[in-house]
């Protein structure tokens, strides 16, 4: 996954506004403009938003390579997110007037997909979200620590850009708590449970010493174009600036949760529970997975999902002596060669899949990522609630390679088998490959490279496990039950996140339903479940996505027969970057038509 909370390092709240009208005032008529007037028109505006985006969004700036905004970080305050929900509607209001008669099919579809955001967005600010900026999977308490890896710090404005940061960030934790009691009293407040997990983290970083903190990672190297004395000063500053002003203000935010927050956590799990938790769901899943499907034919999907996978996994089982799934499944826990044997071991492994894998990268697809990434652990302070895996983008310009990061938490107790499906779905021909295709693409706005609609990005990254089996891997029939396990894992979620959030089940069954449909070990269980609470519909996007790209990929090969080529169609799905699930389906569409017709002179 790429896990968005780890991803966008600076998630923008949205307010509710007051909703301006599109049409034009009675009485004016534009004048018509000149295609070449409109598509300038068209490309400023893309230009003036995304300098505007990164601005006002240093952290996420950073991340991509941008320094410009290096001393800054987000605004939170309520201000602060009514100014930028305001500048969306004028942007809305501009994109709306631009005539696309004569656009090239790119430019309507950068435009269609700018106004579709600010669309979302806008409807997305009837539902408060910046009341409820943390919990357990992240917030302003895990963003920086966060983002300190992700930057390089090669000259001393690097460093003291750092340490201006580090200067404003209790301001920001400040802001953050004053968002989260306006929160309280209007009862948007995540579970308690879930913030007794988030204290526990606050907790961990607010109490470590200065030189141990990740804040301070910085300072492990220096370049040797800094000098000694530069290096001095930076270090004194650096470590003042977190002993001083950073450490104190983790530990106001945690006393803050400990007193206050965490006593008026909710009870109920679900997002039933807010105010508005039902319409808010259903929002969710249509901004998430792209589709108009409801909770319940969701539900049913997943059920069904589970059912085939089953079935599947039940006839490895049978090849391999067993006679059913619960034997069999037991047989795995006990199993010593299934278990790393260390937190390197498991490492390895996930190394050991991806370069057999890059070598038949040519055999499907055209297009080749150029980037280069590497297999990380997660970081410390994150590994008792992080996903077994997740992938943190590479910037553009190859200086900081994608990086597969590894929760080696409990390693021991982790499994083998699991290990080939994630980490082609996190690494190749997963995330790495689809996030740096498309950062890599050309002749489109750079907000384009950089959108996320996660049912395309997740799916995607489901989909790609299945391509390991399309090239002659999973030779283990335990890999490939883990493949299968894999896939019935993101059918699971289809069920229990609409169970918890439209259908009030509990936590226990939550958890009760992954017993009872996998073999997935008890610590990624819980963490799950927890992330399915805190994260709604977030989860839906993994096989709602694959199910899409599969369906558009059987349609085409019905279509083209032996005209198909698996390199072309995957060209087709990726030269666009991300794209909601509807547009990506009229896009293969009028592919398979044009290939058609191509066939037929």
């Amino acid at each position: 996954m790429t896990l968005s909370a780890f991803l966008l390092l600076a998630i923008t709240p949205s307010i509710k506004a007051q909703k301006l009208p599109l049409a034009s005032p009675p009485g004016q008529t534009p004048a018509p403009a000149s295609l070449d007037d409109r598509r300038k028109a068209l490309n400023d505006l893309f230009h003036d938003y995304w300098e505007d985006y990164l601005k006002h969004h240093p952290e996420f700036a950073s991340s991509i390579g941008d320094k410009r905004y290096n001393d800054q970080i987000f605004d939170y305050s309520v201000a602060a997110v009514n100014n930028w929900l305001a500048r969306q509607q004028d942007y809305l209001l501009k994109l709306a007037a631009i005539d696309p008669t004569g656009f090239t099919e790119q430019e309507k579809l950068s435009q269609d997909l700018l106004m579709r955001t600010f669309e979302e967005d806008q409807e997305a600010a009837d539902f408060k979200e910046w009341e409820m900026p943390v919990n357990q999977m992240g917030g302003v308490y895990a963003t920086y620590p966060q983002l300190a890896p992700q930057l390089s710090f090669t000259t001393v404005k690097d460093y003291d850009d750092w340490i201006a940061r580090l200067h404003a960030m209790p301001e920001a934790f400040a802001q953050v708590s004053a968002n989260m009691s306006i929160g309280m009293e209007d009862r948007r407040v995540p579970p308690k449970f879930l913030l007794e997990k988030t204290l526990a983290q606050v907790d961990e970083l607010a109490n470590q010493k200065p030189e141990d903190s990740p804040l301070a990672m910085p300072l492990k190297k220096f370049p040797a174009s800094i000098s000694a004395a530069d290096e001095q000063r930076i270090r004194t500053e650096t470590l003042d600036a977190i002993q001083k002003e950073v450490l104190p203000a983790y530990q106001r935010f945690a006393r803050f949760l400990r007193v206050t927050y965490v006593p008026a956590g909710r009870t109920d799990p679900g997002l039933s529970a807010l105010p508005d938790g039902a319409d808010y769901y259903r929002f969710l899943i249509r901004r998430i997975t792209t589709t108009n499907l409801t909770p319940e034919q969701i539900h049913q999907i997943g059920l069904n999902e589970v059912k085939k996978d089953e079935a599947e996994m039940l006839a490895i089982a049978q090849k391999l002596g067993f006679q059913d799934l619960a034997s069999f499944r037991a047989s795995l826990k006990t199993n010593p060669k299934l278990h790393p044997a260390s937190a390197q071991a498991l490492l390895d492994a996930y190394r050991g899949y991806l370069t057999p894998m890059e070598a038949k990268l040519p055999q499907l697809f055209g297009t080749l990522p150029k980037a280069p990434f590497e297999v990380l652990p997660v970081p410390d302070y994150l590994e008792k609630t992080a996903p077994p895996a997740y992938y943190e983008p590479g910037t553009p310009d190859g200086s900081r390679p994608g990086r597969l990061r590894i929760d080696t938490y409990n390693a021991t107790e982790r499994n083998f088998y699991a290990v080939e499906s994630i980490a082609y779905h996190e690494g190749l021909p997963g995330h790495h490959l689809q996030i740096s295709i498309a950062q890599q693409l050309q002749g489109i706005p750079e907000f384009r490279k950089y959108t996320g609609y996660t049912a395309y990005t997740e799916g995607w990254g489901l989909y790609a496990e299945q391509l390991g089996k399309d090239v002659g891997f999973y030779q283990d029939p335990y890999s490939d039950y883990g493949r299968l396990e894999s896939d019935i894992w993101r059918a699971i979620r289809l069920v229990v996140d609409t169970g918890v959030h439209s259908q009030h089940w509990t936590r226990d069954q939550m958890v009760q339903y992954f017993h009872d449909h996998s073999n997935v070990d008890e610590t990624s269980i819980q963490a799950e479940v927890d992330r399915y609470i805190a994260w709604p519909g977030q989860a839906l996007s993994y096989k709602i996505g694959q199910l899409e790209i599969l369906e558009l990929r059987a349609k085409a090969q019905k279509a083209l027969g032996p005209k198909f080529d698996p390199r072309a169609f995957h060209d087709e799905v990726l030269d666009s970057g991300a794209l909601p699930l509807d547009v990506l389906e009229s896009r293969v569409d009028a592919w398979i038509a044009a290939q058609q017709a191509s066939a037929t002179h």
